[in-house]
């Protein structure tokens, strides 16, 4: 289904929207689970796309060269129209970049509330454990990424992504999601506390926020828990709105593909 059409969909239910924002390496069928759950739970659930994502993992991966060159500016305002198309302000749900650009929403006062899970770092955010690092060496090692569609490998995958899982599983995810993403983003996210006109900021201070919860996966190595709790230190400054983090025991990147979690930990 469509974007409009989901939204289309939402507007006519009369329920209240939940947005769901999917981040690099995935599409927004990664998080349709997670819609049906909310459907049969009273909500009115809309997987939004980035720009001219493809609908299937399959098409997705026969043609990468669809991902090139898309920023986090141009995916925010991206999402930021498609979102003016409800009749009620949604509440958002991003993981990984999706968590970025869920913050970025945010700032911008358009969620009623908002869910950022193992969320990218945005300007501000310093810290850079070893695990980041190596995860985001897949596109950073080569400055030409910038402008390509980067796929994972296996073995990339396994270690930033499906660590905390199977080998049985981790595979059968990387089978069942896995597409290739824009390298931008993260050279973006690289850079920003070095960029004042970086796209990759958040106003974590506007009134009109909403609450926030940042959610982290205990064993992810793509963004452990160091950068979402300093995510979390910006976004608590927010005198106006209720910004809480929990930790989910033994979970990795996958948290939102993989199977079944543990209650969080909160913090």
């Amino acid at each position: 289904m469509s974007d409009i059409e989901q939204i289309e969909r939402a507007n006519a239910s009369g329920r209240t929207p939940v947005v769901f924002v999917h981040g690099l390496w995935l599409l927004p069928s990664s998080w349709d689970r997670w819609g049906a759950l909310f459907a049969e739970n009273g909500y009115a659930p809309v997987a939004l796309s980035w720009p001219d994502d493809p609908d299937t993992v399959e098409e997705a991966n026969a043609h990468p060269e669809v991902f090139a060159n898309k920023t986090v500016g141009q995916v925010a305002d991206h999402l930021e129209a498609l979102i003016g198309k409800l009749d009620r302000k949604p509440a958002v749900v991003g993981h990984s970049f999706g968590g970025l650009l869920t913050q970025i929403l945010a700032g911008r006062g358009l969620s009623a509330a908002s869910v950022a899970i193992d969320p990218a770092p945005f300007r501000g955010v310093l810290p850079l454990p070893i695990s980041a690092l190596r995860s985001a060496s897949v596109v950073l090692g080569n400055p030409a990424n910038l402008h390509r569609a980067v796929p994972l490998t296996y073995e990339q995958f396994r270690y930033g992504f499906a660590n905390a899982v199977s080998e049985e599983e981790a595979k059968q995810l990387y089978d069942t999601f896995a597409v290739p993403a824009p390298g931008a983003p993260l050279f973006q996210a690289a850079s920003a506390n070095l960029n004042p006109w970086t796209e990759a900021k958040v106003d974590s201070k506007n009134p009109d926020r909403g609450p926030l919860l940042i959610i982290s996966g205990e064993k992810d190595h793509t963004v452990p828990w160091a950068i979402a709790n300093a995510s979390y230190k910006k976004q608590k400054r927010n005198e106006n709105a209720v910004t809480e983090i929990v930790e989910i025991p033994g979970r990795g990147h996958a948290l939102t593909i993989a199977a079944g979690a543990k209650s969080p930990t909160p913090h």
